[in-house]
């Protein structure tokens, strides 16, 4: 399991290790993960932390180009950046260069009521703290 803080509130995130293991595994080497959150810019609802050209060694796994609410996706990087996507509404996951599809490797259990506050958080008031690590 997951713990997440972002922009004052706290989630509890179920990591996918059946359907995502090498997405699991790449993401567990960035633990314990501080960073910032951003609203997206093409994707609809969902918040966006960039990676810029970080080279995860992995590549697409249990991927979806619509994730919905709750569950988070990383983009290992290709058409655009390597990137983590946290959906807290309706999104069709995309880029500058057109669709994108995100693996799909945690899904949020806890704290789910949040999700919609914290994306007008990060979409009225910028960028937010974000830290992630495993419990």
């Amino acid at each position: 399991m997951l713990e997440i803080t972002a922009g004052g509130f706290e989630f509890t995130a179920r990591l996918e290790d059946k359907t995502a293991p090498s997405t699991v595994a790449a993401f567990r080497r960035l633990l314990p993960l501080k960073s910032r959150i951003i609203h997206v810019r093409w994707s609809g609802e969902a918040g966006w932390i960039p990676f810029g050209d970080l080279d995860l060694g992995i590549g697409p796994e249990n991927a979806t180009c619509y994730p919905t609410p709750g569950e988070i996706v990383l983009y290992p990087g290709g058409v655009s950046e390597t990137e983590i996507l946290l959906a807290y509404g309706y999104v069709n996951f995309a880029s500058k260069a057109g669709q994108l599809a995100g693996n799909h490797f945690a899904t949020i259990v806890s704290g789910n009521e949040n999700l919609r506050a914290l994306g007008k958080k990060f979409l009225w008031e910028g960028a937010q703290e974000i830290t992630f690590h495993e419990v």
